[in-house]
């Protein structure tokens, strides 16, 4: 009985890490696919130009 306890147990294990790291990949390729939508769109009009304005408007911030 004991040893089906830990089976048991051992799988429950096995398959929540694989769901929790499954859902870590997911966002990990949706995060890659929006950094490079942000590149290829980056100018003065669009977000891209809009983030990187932000980002010096507050290291200027910060450097006084």
């Amino acid at each position: 009985m004991l040893e089906m306890v830990e089976y048991a147990k051992a799988w429950v294990d096995a398959h929540v890490s694989e769901k929790g790291q499954g859902m870590v990949e997911y966002a990990l390729i949706i995060a890659f696919v929006v950094a490079i939508a942000v590149y290829l769109s980056s100018g003065d009009s669009s977000l891209g130009g809009a983030i990187s304005s932000t980002f010096t408007s507050a290291a200027n911030q910060l450097k006084k």
